[in-house]
């Protein structure tokens, strides 16, 4: 039986690295802010994994996200740096997965930069809440899914492929390796 990624009449796997592949992570993240932050858990509340908002990402793929500094996160980071990001952009592309380094800092500079009011509804005294940490998220590999053309141009192609018989859809995916 052959693989659905050979049934492909064109080219569908494209592994990505250095700054491609940190342009690549920053343009996936930002269409969605939201991903699934796992570190590897000492309790059995959360089983290290929560959502978390992305604050912002950087072109080589470093990620920023603000945390309380008494959460079970920062306790979990402290304890193992390894974190995982899972990262879903739209409802049809855009899919995400990153390993890498967790590091845990109380710039306040960095908090300045960072700083949306909405994140008050989580620190109540603003920027200078003693609680208020930083993440920085380093990613050292990954995987991503996509499509090339946009989902317009996906759908159609699933569309003219299931009327024809024929596997088209417009997928890419491959090694990500920003570092």
């Amino acid at each position: 039986m052959d693989s659905i990624n050979k049934n492909q009449p064109e080219e569908n796997h494209r592994s990505l690295a250095g700054t491609e592949a940190g342009e690549r992570i920053m343009e996936m993240a930002e269409k969605n802010n939201i991903c699934f932050f796992c570190t590897r858990p000492f309790t059995d509340e959360s089983m290290g994994v929560r959502p978390m908002s992305i604050q912002k990402t950087d072109p080589d793929g470093t990620m920023w996200f603000l945390s309380a500094k008494d959460s079970y996160k920062n306790q979990e980071i402290l304890a193992d740096e390894s974190v995982r990001l899972y990262i879903q952009g739209s409802a049809h592309s855009d899919f995400l997965f990153l390993k890498g380094t967790a590091m845990i800092s109380d710039n306040p500079e960095k908090i300045h930069e960072l700083w949306k009011p909405i994140v008050k509804a989580w620190f109540t005294e603003g920027e200078d809440d003693p609680r208020i940490s930083v993440i920085r998220f380093t990613p050292q590999e990954g995987y991503y899914w996509d499509n090339k053309h946009g989902n317009l141009i996906a759908g159609m192609k699933i569309l003219a492929g299931a009327l024809m018989g024929k596997t088209l859809d417009d997928s890419i995916e491959g090694e990500l390796s920003p570092k």
